[in-house]
């Protein structure tokens, strides 16, 4: 490959991904000392359109980032007026008790958001400051120096062909160096994921779990449309296992925001988790409030479900880990966003003060040590053994042990249960397809329920044909020869968006993996599900992957 020279720009700080971890760090440091060069690479088309969350917000961060945030023109305006938890079966549901719930589950105080709107108020303010963002800048690789600390990113490489190689049009990107890096770039990032590794920071952790997030945005009828109504669901159509279940939130403007969640740590390799979430829809409960709708905005997202236990170290030579990088969500809450723009304020903190005493590269300890003593932790402290109960006991007895234990911790200050373990990662779970109960599952009837791919054009995706296929395989072989036989190819069905497909052409009978990286959401299951860990996820092309405006 003929060798390219890349322009170089220096920064105080570089901080990859604009979502609320990346943004409010940025706000944080501008505040604190106005004359920082900061700047924030964020591979979406425009800040937001990467950001998909249910959303219901938690504005404790919020409120230390900009005390006056409420008299500011916002999109932050829907209160939560009602609060509801159901059990459900087919036809039915059981409303659990508000009172029977630890305190800490209450959403009195809360808000119903769209947090790709949240976001583009926070880089309007950040800018307001002197934050430079600069979207449709996917950071592909890291640049180390002669200690190997990171000292920056290469950002906007486009123009590469198929093979890797570069093409006709080919811009080399661009060195971006920072005194710090922040990687705020959400679950399961590229460049999160190389540090994390290199720097062994996952040593004194528990083993990563997730969850895969889908989300529909509907018009309602005004009738059915109870403005701050949240409402949970446990139960139908996933039963004791697997875990999951739904939110549906009433947004403002007779929106409805809805949503299903199913863990990971799945057993059964003929589970569909796009398929359940369209199953659910046809739910008495839920599908009258959709009938006479329309759906607008379709997306979906790998979530942090490991708790604290999974956490890996924050901090490593030359940056930090931000937000949803660093795995900061409380499960049972379904909330990560408070925790990530508290992440924020707290490595800008520690970073204006490191810079203030001359240094630079150099690893920020503090940031840990901040993190871990503060309220981030205090709010995942009570909830840590929520997720390995439910994994362990299913559904019914999980959930009541659960509760047990949070309201334990809520009242005594401590878990009855300890701090208990993750027993498996969840690409180690899936049973061999022979071993299993086949999962059928109805067809969609195109009102309530829809086909992926048709979904898929609810979600703005879009990708460039002729470059490299951002999801590669460690082996090309391995998808035929041993997950087909043993679990019929999973990614054919835990991905939400249609990329994985078995094919035989012609009167061949022998199989084929094809990979339809043009519809990808950008969700990163994949990397995480895969029962052989051959899938890599990267970054494609800059401003290129789902174009969400409501999520």
């Amino acid at each position: 490959m003929p060798q390219f020279e890349r322009e170089s720009i220096d920064y105080d700080v570089v901080i990859v991904g604009a979502g609320p971890a990346g943004l409010s760090a940025a706000i944080k440091l501008k505040q604190l000392e106005p004359d920082l060069q900061v700047v924030i690479l964020e591979k979406g088309a425009e800040v937001g359109s990467h950001i998909i969350s249910g959303a219901v917000l938690d504005p404790k961060g919020l409120n230390k980032l900009f005390p006056n945030w409420r008299e500011k023109e916002t999109p932050i305006r829907t209160t939560v007026s009602e609060d509801k938890f159901y059990l459900l079966g087919p036809a039915g549901g059981i409303r659990l008790p508000n009172f029977l719930m630890p305190p800490l589950m209450s959403n009195e105080g809360n808000y119903v958001v769209s947090m790709s709107k949240v976001c583009r108020w926070l880089s309007r303010e950040a800018e307001d400051l002197g934050v430079e963002i600069f979207p449709g800048m996917a950071c592909s690789e890291l640049i180390y120096g002669k200690e190997d600390h990171v000292t920056g990113v290469i950002a906007g490489e486009f123009g590469k062909t198929e093979d890797g190689k570069p093409g006709p049009m080919y811009e080399p990107g661009m060195e971006v160096n920072g005194k710090y890096i922040f990687l705020a770039e959400g679950v399961r990032g590229s460049l999160a994921k190389q540090v994390i590794s290199k720097y062994n920071l996952a040593a004194g952790s528990d083993v990563p779990k997730h969850g895969i997030g889908m989300k529909e945005v509907w018009e309602i009828r005004s009738e059915n449309h109870k403005e701050g109504q949240v409402l949970h669901t446990m139960g139908w159509p996933l039963g004791n296992t697997p875990g999951g279940g739904s939110f549906v939130y009433h947004a403002e403007n007779n929106q409805l925001f809805i949503g299903f969640v199913v863990h990971l740590n799945y057993t059964n390799p003929s589970l569909f988790p796009y398929k359940e979430f369209q199953k659910f829809k046809h739910h008495p409960m839920i599908k009258q409030l959709l009938m006479g709708g329309k759906r607008i905005e379709y997306g979906a997202r790998a979530i942090s479900e490991g708790g604290i236990q999974s956490i890996p170290k924050m901090n490593f030579p030359g940056g930090l880990l931000l937000g949803c990088s660093a795995g900061l969500v409380n499960v049972p809450r379904i909330k990560g966003n408070h925790n990530a723009i508290l992440s924020g304020i707290c490595a800008a903190e520690v970073t204006c003060t490191a810079l203030q005493s001359g240094r630079a590269n150099d690893d920020l300890t503090d940031y840990e040590l901040e993190i871990r003593s503060g309220p981030i932790f205090r709010d995942l402290m009570p909830v840590r053994n929520v997720k390995p109960l439910w994994s362990r006991f299913g559904l019914f007895l999980g959930i009541i042990l659960g509760a047990l234990d949070m309201w334990v911790a809520s009242v005594l200050n401590f878990n009855l249960f300890g701090n208990m373990k993750h027993k498996f990662a969840d690409h180690d779970t899936l049973k061999p397809v022979s071993k299993c109960k086949v999962i059928t599952y109805p067809k969609p009837d195109g009102k309530i329920s829809f086909e992926r791919l048709e979904n898929i054009s609810f979600s703005g995706t879009s990708h460039s044909d002729g470059q490299p296929c951002h999801l590669s395989l460690g082996d090309q072989l391995v998808p035929v020869n041993h997950n087909l036989p043993t679990y019929d190819e999973p990614a054919q069905r835990y991905c939400p968006a249609g990329v994985y497909e078995i094919v035989r052409e012609g009167n061949c009978s022998v199989p084929r993996l094809q990979i339809n990286y043009q519809n990808c959401v950008h969700c990163k299951t994949c990397d995480i599900k895969d029962p052989s860990q051959n899938i890599t996820w990267k970054t494609p092309q800059g401003g290129e992957g789902p174009n969400y405006s409501h999520m």
